[in-house]
């Protein structure tokens, strides 16, 4: 039996676009999604882990004349597969595929084969979950003429939204290691009913029931790794082997910081299956050797935690990871963060003891209120046990955030919500540093006599205008100092400070102006450096986002909370001189 990574369906409601009359095809949809996403599990527990593509093909007399799934990496896609199964009926039919395509060798082979074929629509469950891969194949099939239909995007409803779970919940180790930059990483453990995971001698065999421990093996078959810890490798001495007779064999991982673990130990024994000891830079040295001879791989690091040991397997190209520690090893696990789901077998067993270990060591929380909530908790009865299994980190949503959405499609009707890149800028020295007004670049304004005065920067022009016009002393030292101000964060600093402190000596329409304020600094630098309109123009089709995570009203937030003013200003530049660019061209056309 398949093991999922199920979750309980979302229960929030969007209203429906399709229209009664097409109500059963739109239910036809999601069946024939569902099945899409249903099959690309099949190779699960029989290769390595890798992401789940599942297509059906379906004529418009409603039959299902062609499917595959990706079987393993590096083999054919599964929408070569289904185009063969179907053969000359896949002219005029509709594919369902749980998730866009991503070819990986720049053939586009997956493309090529639904567009040779005569496919003329293709239903999508999501998209690619890579950033550069993601939208691709959309967008090619759409140049190639087929309507495609994208969950959640051209096709809403409550019904629309559990399909689209049902697409994403067989890819969420890939979800997740695109969001997290780490592998999806699972928390096993059996306990009795009184939360011990052994007696207090130590003795843990067994806890679970045979059926339980087969749906263990399960879990392990979905992975690429499975990680203990130096104490159950001294207790157990286990061999963490699938034990399915043939298939994918997940690779044994060890964290000993001390390397403190015997000279015998079935984990010594790779004739199955290989296994690495992660350790701390200079941990007995003359144990690693004695490991390197057995023919284990020695991984130092310069600080073992579980952080840096899962970013060091995210580089190796690990996807699922599970984790069959002890409670110690739990605890720092789950306080690093890099713990995404739990799954919990729990036997109808009482073993008391007050030195019996518990699943999950110290954790420094004091008070009740700290517990961490499962999200989406599962229950399954297996044999006697009870199997609870839940999320400690929500799923992630790849769509990108867009600070102030409906303002920036207004200003930038070129921009579209689900194919839309997003271009990030903070610091000077990032790719787009010179966006921001903090750039080395001066700009020569009008004083309120009409006189040019040259600024050093926009900041500094920004910042001294919140004094100007204000009839006192004060004020004009104030921008006298911004305005000779060595650095744009000296003049920033100066003018935050003089508005906290001497609020009446900032202009009292300033609230009002100080959009435009920016406004014209940044149009004064963006039309004076011409390789800085280049790189503005560059962008167009692209939301830019001031990425400050503190200034919400200039910036875009942490979570795209912020109003992004920057950016939204940017893009109105942007606009206006592409629209001179374009008016410019036709009055050349005219004139020739």
């Amino acid at each position: 039996m398949a093991l999922s990574f199920a979750v309980v369906a979302s229960s929030s409601s969007i209203m429906c676009k399709a229209t009664n009359a097409n109500n059963h095809s739109h239910l036809q949809d999601l069946s024939y999604i569902k099945r899409a996403a249903l099959i690309s599990d099949k190779s699960a527990g029989f290769t390595s882990p890798h992401p789940n593509f599942g297509c059906v093909i379906v004529t418009p007399s409603a039959e299902v004349v062609g499917d595959g799934y990706l079987y393993a990496q590096g083999t054919k896609p599964a929408e070569v597969l289904a185009v063969e199964a179907a053969g000359e009926r896949c002219r005029g039919a509709t594919a369902y595929v749980n998730m866009e395509p991503g070819d990986c060798h720049g053939d586009h082979t997956a493309v090529s084969a639904l567009v040779q074929a005569g496919i003329t629509r293709a239903v999508i469950g999501m998209r690619h979950p890579l950033q550069h891969l993601r939208g691709n194949a959309i967008r090619a099939f759409r140049s190639q003429g087929l309507q495609v239909d994208v969950l959640g995007e051209d096709m809403q409803s409550k019904l629309v939204e559990e399909a689209r779970k049902a697409c994403l919940l067989v890819n969420l180790p890939f979800v997740y290691r695109a969001a997290s930059r780490v592998p999806f990483s699972v928390l096993k453990y059996a306990m009795t009913l009184d939360g011990k995971i052994a007696a207090s001698s130590g003795h843990a065999a067994w806890i679970s029931s045979m059926l339980s421990r087969n749906r263990v093996f399960e879990l392990r078959g979905r992975s690429d790794a499975i990680i203990v810890g130096g104490n159950t490798v001294r207790r157990d001495n286990p061999r963490l082997t699938a034990r399915h007779g043939g298939g994918h064999m997940p690779i044994r991982i060890v964290l000993s910081q001390s390397l403190d673990l015997p000279e015998e130990a079935n984990l010594w024994d790779l004739s199955d299956v290989s296994t690495v000891v992660v350790t701390q830079r200079g941990a007995r040295r003359s144990f690693q050797r004695y490991l390197a001879s057995k023919g284990v791989e020695v991984v130092e690091l310069d600080i073992l935690n579980p952080r840096d040991v899962m970013e060091y397997f995210h580089d190796r190209g690990y996807l699922s990871i599970l984790w069959e520690c002890g409670g110690t090893l739990a605890a720092s696990a789950i306080s690093s963060g890099v713990i995404h789901k739990v799954f919990a077998f729990v036997a109808p067993k009482i073993i008391g003891g007050k030195n019996a270990p518990s699943p999950v060591g110290e954790l420094g929380m004091v008070e009740m209120s700290q517990a961490l909530d499962l999200i989406d908790v599962c229950f399954e009865q297996i044999g006697p046990d009870m199997l609870i299994s839940g999320f400690l980190q929500p799923i992630p949503d790849l769509t990108p955030t867009i600070p102030s959405e409906d303002e920036t499609f207004a200003i930038d009707p070129t921009v579209a919500p689900f194919e839309t890149s997003i271009i990030f800028f903070y610091k000077t020295w990032d790719l787009y540093g010179a966006f921001s007004n903090f750039s080395p670049h001066p700009i020569q304004m009008p004083d309120e006599d009409g006189n040019y005065v040259t600024w050093f920067s926009v900041e500094h022009y920004y910042q001294a205008n919140k004094f100007i016009g204000v009839s006192n002393p004060l004020a004009q030292d104030c921008i006298d100092k911004i305005k000779s101000a060595k650095s744009p964060e000296e003049a920033a600093r100066m003018g935050r400070l003089t508005q906290r402190r001497h609020p009446h000596l900032v202009r009292s329409d300033w609230e009002s102006v100080k959009i435009d304020v920016m406004y014209r600094a940044l149009k004064c630098k963006f039309s004076i450096y011409p390789h800085l309109n280049s790189m503005l123009l560059s962008t167009a089709g692209s939301v830019l986002v001031e990425a400050s995570p503190h200034d919400l009203f200039w910036g875009g937030g942490r979570d795209g909370e912020g109003l992004n003013y920057l950016g939204r200003l940017l893009m109105k530049l942007r606009s206006e001189f592409l629209g001179e660019s374009s008016a410019a061209s036709e009055n050349t056309c005219i004139a020739l």
